[in-house]
C-alpha cells in the first residue's frame, strides 16, 4: 500500500512549524475565517485536492481548511519551490502531503496522480495542472468545483470553457481584487526582485532592467527594481499594457532592441519564448536571466543550451552558460518561477487576502453544490469586499462610509446641473 505521504525529510517538522507559525502572525484574515471555521464546520465531511506551492503561507491555508472540517490532500505546484520543513509540517498536522524540492517532472505528476486517487469533491489549484489533469483522466464526475490562483492557469481553463470542456464550475480567485491588485503588484513585485537579489546579490542601481510584459505582475516587478535605482525597459505585444508602461514613466521597446541594452531580464508574460535565440544572440556579456512566470517556457532554455559551449553551476540557484564567442550568460533557477526557487515566495502579509479568497470560495462551492454550471465565475463581489475589511481592521485603518444622503444620491439620476 501507497503511504499517504511522501516528502523529503519528516525530521524537519519541527523548524517547518516554526515557519508556520511566524506566517500565521502575518495572516490575521485567514485566521479570522480559520476561528469562524472552527465553530461552524462548512467544510465537514469535503475532501479537498490541491496543487499550490509548498511554503509556509500555503500551510496556513491549509490549516483553515482542515479547522473548517475538510479532509485534504497536497501537491506542489513547482517541481522546484516546495519548501521541505513546511511539507514535514504538514504531514504531522494530517494533510496528505506529495511534494519535496528539487522532484523530477515524472515525480512531479505522480504527485499530482496522488491527489486526484483520494478522489476530492473540491479541486485548488495554482497553474491549472490538476484541474486539467483530472479532466484528462476522467476523474471529475464527483468534483463538487475548484478554484484556481493564478493568470497562468486561467487562460488554459479559459480555454476549455471556450471549448466546452469544463466539467465542474471553477472560481477564479486570480481575479479578486483582494488578489489580482496585490498578490499579482505587490507580492510579485517584491518577492521577483527579493529572487533575484539572493541568488545573485548583484546590484540593481544603475543596471538595465528589461522586464517583459507589463499586467499586473510585470508593472510590480518593474516598480520595484526602479524603487531599487534600476532603469527599467518594459517590453510588451498589448498597445494598451504598452502605453500604461510608457505614461508610468518607463522605456518601452521590442525584445529586438531591449535585448541589446539590457544587464537583466525579467519574464512575466505567461507566454513562450519570449526570450530565445535570436535575443541572446545579441546580449551583453555577463547578462542575467530571470523568469517570474508560472511555467518554465517564457524562457527558451533549449535555444540557450544549444547555442552554449559549456554550462556550470555558479551559485546554488545560477547556471553560468558560455556562448561561443566567450560571452557568458547566467540563468537563474532553471527558468523557473525565480521568486519561489529562489526565495520563499510572496510576503505572508499579501497572501493572507489570496488565500482567505481561496478559503470563503471553497465555502462558497460547497454552499450552492448543483447550483453552478461548468463554468468560470468571479469570486462573489460580496466576498472580495470582506476580505478587504477585515485587511483593514487588522492592520487598524479606518475609511469612511456614505451617509443617507449619499446613498441615495448615487441610487438617483434627477440630480443635475
Amino acid at each position: 500500500m501507497v503511504a499517504d505521504y511522501k516528502v523529503a525529510d519528516t525530521s524537519l517538522a519541527k523548524s517547518g512549524r516554526v515557519a508556520i507559525e511566524w506566517a500565521e502572525r502575518m495572516m490575521p484574515v485567514l485566521l479570522e475565517i480559520r476561528s469562524r471555521f472552527l465553530k461552524e464546520r462548512p467544510l465537514e465531511g469535503i475532501r479537498i485536492g490541491a496543487c499550490l506551492h509548498v511554503t509556509k503561507e500555503t500551510a496556513v491555508l491549509m490549516r483553515t481548511l482542515m479547522a473548517g472540517g475538510a479532509d485534504v490532500a497536497l501537491a506542489g505546484s513547482n517541481p522546484l519551490s516546495t519548501q521541505d520543513d513546511v511539507a514535514a509540517a504538514l504531514v504531522e498536522d494530517g494533510v496528505r502531503v506529495f511534494a519535496w524540492r528539487k522532484e523530477t517532472l515524472e515525480e512531479y505528476w505522480w504527485s499530482v496522480d496522488r491527489v486526484i486517487s483520494y478522489h476530492p469533491d473540491i479541486s485548488m489549484d495554482d497553474g491549472g495542472d490538476l484541474t486539467t489533469r483530472i479532466h484528462e483522466n476522467g476523474a471529475g464526475s464527483n468534483v463538487i468545483g475548484g478554484t484556481e490562483e493564478t493568470t497562468t492557469g486561467l487562460t488554459r481553463l479559459r480555454s476549455m470553457e471556450r471549448k466546452g470542456m469544463l466539467r465542474y464550475p471553477i472560481i477564479a480567485v486570480n481575479d479578486a481584487e483582494t488578489k489580482w491588485d496585490f498578490d499579482n503588484v505587490y507580492g510579485t513585485g517584491q518577492s521577483t526582485i527579493d529572487g533575484l537579489v539572493r541568488a545573485t546579490n548583484t546590484l540593481l542601481a544603475g543596471k538595465k532592467v528589461v522586464v517583459a510584459g507589463y499586467g499586473h505582475c510585470g508593472r510590480g516587478i518593474a516598480n520595484r527594481a526602479r524603487g531599487m535605482g534600476a532603469r527599467v525597459i518594459v517590453t510588451e505585444v498589448d498597445p494598451i499594457r504598452a502605453l500604461k508602461a510608457l505614461m508610468d514613466g518607463f522605456e518601452v521597446l521590442p525584445m529586438s532592441e531591449a535585448c541589446r541594452a539590457g544587464d537583466i531580464f525579467i519574464t512575466a508574460t505567461g507566454n513562450i519564448d519570449v526570450i530565445r535565440g535570436e535575443h541572446i544572440a545579441k546580449m551583453k556579456d555577463l547578462v542575467i536571466l530571470a523568469n517570474s512566470g508560472h511555467f518554465n517556457v517564457e524562457i527558451n532554455v533549449n535555444d540557450l543550451e544549444e547555442m552554449s559551449t559549456s554550462k556550470k553551476q555558479i551559485r546554488d540557484c545560477v547556471e553560468e552558460y558560455t556562448l561561443s564567442d566567450g560571452r557568458r550568460i547566467y540563468l537563474l533557477a532553471q527558468g523557473r518561477l525565480v521568486n519561489l526557487v529562489c526565495a520563499e515566495g510572496h510576503p505572508a502579509e499579501v497572501m493572507d487576502m489570496s488565500f482567505s479568497n481561496q478559503a470563503l470560495s471553497v465555502e462558497y462551492l460547497i454552499k450552492y453544490a448543483g447550483e453552478l454550471k461548468p463554468l468560470i465565475y468571479r469570486v462573489p463581489k460580496d466576498v472580495d469586499m470582506k476580505v478587504a475589511e477585515l485587511k483593514l481592521k487588522s492592520i487598524g485603518v479606518t475609511i469612511d462610509k456614505l451617509n443617507e444622503r449619499q446613498t441615495e444620491y448615487m441610487k438617483s439620476y434627477t440630480s443635475g446641473t
